[in-house]
């Protein structure tokens, strides 16, 4: 036991080191205390929150004259690959949506369609740029029996356009035809395949992107939805959610189909791409900015509102999520620096009560948490799975002072009924040293606890912890963020200041973290991410759960 406390002051020692010497020479420091209300919750997620997309796009999808799809594609991607499987396998599980901008050109292959099954073809003069495409019942097949062994929970988006007529001005005019849908649900449930919702439509409702349909239509297209699905799966115990619009939030559109739907929908899903067009070069600027990033709430709470004063128990979602529209960009939508947009994105969107936040995408495009190529976890696959394990359902209030270059967010740990703050340093030349006080009640007798506070040097006051002072909890579990060589553009993220990387058997690293004194502030580093659980603090929130 001896042993293994002398080998984890040693990787602390190491890891704080170089972390000083980086420090030093950025310059400044500043102070500041996070205060987290641990009386009660202010939102609960889903307990699989994390969630990310495969999509339709075929290779010779380009944007900006790249092309960043490559074999990408559920009509393509290689199921076979071991990183794919163990990289999904590690969520246990990992919500999947299926879906995207040609989910309303897909046409599902049974008896009743006398065409050839034949995938997307490149054509600007359709819709979209391209032909429908069409999925063979052998490629759903393969699709089922991946998740199946992946351990994933899958939603699939429909084609809502199947029936309509688009006209000049993108109104899909007519009623959804639903017979082919309901042809790939009955063969999914003959399979026995499990689909835990089914999405109506994609990017369809206010204005639309492509093509528009009316609130009134949708909600009357969602309730056929909702009819069939309850026809097909009359007996199971669970039936698949029923989940649309799949859309670009617009508050008017969305309060209208949500009181026409209020017991036949389950799920309110809309997309986030606030950052605008991947070819952006500002694009850094506006992930650093912390106006910038405050300015997203405004779909969170805008939903939320329309929600709660409305009859429905619909709970909402963000469907898509890329940030960047049109396939993101090299080196910033796959870099480490977008992992500050993205859990910036995970905290804002649990205080609002997002039951599940949908990343664009798992593999694909240039946002993908996997190389496209590769199919090695980018940066954001690693900030994705430490949410995953750590972050638990129940949010917690958050606020921060002195600073506005950090952002934090608490909820109650996955694994305890302690606590584990995320903090986002967004400023390259300031280190941050953060107390936290944790309010709570019945705690002698002033309502609040300091569960940190300022001391000199940090590694003696670590080298002084007994190991008999860890084994009584009063240890906190620390895991530092960064990139490699500070490159914000890098794909390399460091943990602790390790290397994270597959290593030559498809094996992912095991994210191990630094065990610090609870006593002592949490050193953020400048450009760093630091997750902090504080396993010891019981809170009444954290109990209840």
């Amino acid at each position: 036991m001896c042993c293994v406390f002398i080998l984890s002051f040693l990787c602390f020692w190491l890891f704080w080191a170089g972390h000083s010497s980086f420090r030093t020479a950025s310059g400044n420091v500043i102070e500041g205390t996070v205060f987290i209300n641990g009386t009660v919750a202010i939102a609960k997620t889903d307990d699989n929150f994390i969630c990310a997309t495969l999509d339709w796009w075929p290779p010779d999808k380009c944007d900006y004259g790249t092309c960043s799809w490559g074999r990408a594609s559920l009509l393509n991607l290689d199921l076979g690959n071991p990183i794919l499987l163990k990289a999904v396998k590690a969520f246990s599980p990992l919500k999947i949506r299926m879906g995207g901008t040609l989910q309303d050109k897909v046409v599902y292959e049974s008896k009743g369609i006398n065409e050839p099954c034949t995938p997307f073809v490149k054509n600007n003069s359709e819709l979209f740029g391209f032909s429908e495409g069409c999925l063979t019942m052998c490629r759903w097949d393969e699709l089922n029996i991946f998740f199946r062994r992946a351990g994933a929970v899958v939603t699939f988006g429909l084609n809502a356009l199947r029936g309509r007529i688009i006209q000049s001005d993108g109104s899909a005019m007519r009623a959804w035809d639903s017979s082919n849908a309901e042809s790939l649900m009955r063969y999914t449930v003959n399979k026995g395949y499990k689909i835990y919702g089914w999405e109506l439509g994609n990017e369809l409702s206010g204005n639309g992107v492509g093509a528009r349909i009316g609130a009134d239509q949708f909600a009357s297209d969602v309730d056929r939805l909702q009819s069939i699905v309850q026809n097909i799966y009359k007996g199971f115990k669970i039936k698949p959610l029923i989940i649309a619009p799949g859309g670009f939030f617009d508050a008017n559109w969305f309060k209208e189909f949500i009181d026409k739907t209020p017991k036949s929908l389950q799920v309110v899903t809309h997309h986030i791409y606030n950052l605008g067009p991947g070819v952006d070069d500002h694009l850094i600027d506006k992930i650093l900015d912390p106006s910038f990033l405050n300015s997203g709430s405004q779909p969170f709470s805008g939903l939320q509102s329309i929600l709660r004063s409305s009859a429905t128990s619909a709970v909402a979602w963000v469907g898509e999520a890329g940030g960047a529209y049109n396939s993101g960009h090299n080196l910033v939508t796959n870099a480490f620096v977008f992992s500050f947009w993205y859990l910036d994105q995970l905290g804002m969107a649990s205080i609002y009560g997002t039951k599940t936040y949908c990343r664009q995408t798992l593999i694909g495009g240039n946002y993908g948490l996997l190389n496209t190529n590769t199919f090695v976890p980018n940066p954001d696959y690693y900030s994705a799975l430490l949410w995953h394990r750590l972050m638990g359902s129940t949010v917690l209030s958050t606020s921060l002072s002195e600073t506005t270059i950090i952002r934090a967010y608490a909820h109650c740990s996955k694994q305890s009924q302690g606590t584990t703050l995320l903090l986002i340093n967004l400023d390259g030349n300031t280190t941050a040293r953060v107390r936290v006080t944790i309010s709570r009640e019945n705690l002698a007798g002033n309502g609040a606890l300091v569960v940190q506070q300022e001391q000199q040097n940090q590694r003696k006051r670590f080298a002084k912890i007994s190991q008999d002072t860890k084994t009584n909890g009063k240890m906190r579990e620390e895991y530092h963020l960064t990139a490699r060589d500070g490159d914000l553009h890098s794909q390399t993220m460091l943990l602790n200041g390790e290397i994270l990387a597959v290593n030559s058997s498809g094996d992912f690293p095991p994210l191990e973290p630094i065990y610090v004194s609870e006593t002592a502030p949490i050193i953020v580093a400048p450009f760093s991410i630091v997750f902090a659980e504080i396993p010891s603090s019981v809170l009444p929130a954290c109990a209840q759960v």
